[in-house]
C-alpha cells in the first residue's frame, strides 16, 4: 500500500531582493535571486537549491545503493550543473542537470572490473530511486569517474 510523507519550508520576504527560508529539518538561511536576476551574490538562490536538491538526493541514494550492492565506498564527490533555457518571453526552464561524480571504491579480494560494473549499476539505481531526479522534467545526465582501488591502496 502506498503512503505519503510531507516536508515543509517557510519563506519570508526581508525587503529588496532578500528572503529568509526555514526548512522543516532545521536549517535556516537568507536567500536571493541570482545576481543576473537582480539578486545578490554569495547566498543561496532558488536555482542553486534546485541543482543542490538533485545532487544531494542522488548522492544519498548512491550511498543506499552501495550498501545494497555490498560495495566498499571510500569516497564520493560530485560536481553538478544545471543548464537553464531562457525563452524569448522570459520564461525559464532547466533543460538538463549534469553530474560528474568521482567515486572511489575498494576492490577487496574481488576483480576490479566486476566491482566497477557493480558501482555503475549502483549509480543507475541511485538515479532510478532518487525522489528529486524523478520529480523534475529536466534531462538527467551522469558522467561518472569510478576508481576501483586495491586493498593496499584503500585509504
Amino acid at each position: 500500500m502506498s503512503r505519503t510523507a510531507t516536508y515543509h519550508t517557510t519563506v519570508a520576504w526581508k525587503g529588496d531582493h532578500w528572503g529568509h527560508i526555514v526548512m522543516g529539518n532545521g536549517p535556516d538561511m537568507d536567500f536571493s535571486a541570482p545576481p543576473d536576476a537582480q539578486g545578490h551574490p554569495g547566498v543561496l538562490t532558488p536555482e542553486d537549491a534546485f541543482v543542490a536538491a538533485a545532487n544531494t538526493c542522488i548522492m544519498m541514494m548512491f550511498i543506499w545503493a552501495t550498501e545494497r550492492f555490498k560495495l566498499n565506498l571510500l569516497s564520493y564527490d560530485c560536481r553538478a550543473e544545471g543548464t537553464k533555457l531562457i525563452e524569448l518571453d522570459r520564461t525559464e526552464t532547466f533543460t538538463h542537470l549534469r553530474f560528474w561524480p568521482v567515486i572511489r571504491i575498494a576492490a577487496g579480494d574481488e576483480d576490479s572490473k566486476a566491482v566497477e560494473a557493480r558501482a555503475r549499476r549502483a549509480l543507475q539505481s541511485a538515479q532510478k530511486y532518487s525522489l528529486v531526479a524523478n520529480s523534475v522534467k529536466s534531462e538527467i545526465i551522469i558522467e561518472p569517474q569510478i576508481e576501483v582501488v586495491a586493498r593496499k591502496d584503500a585509504r
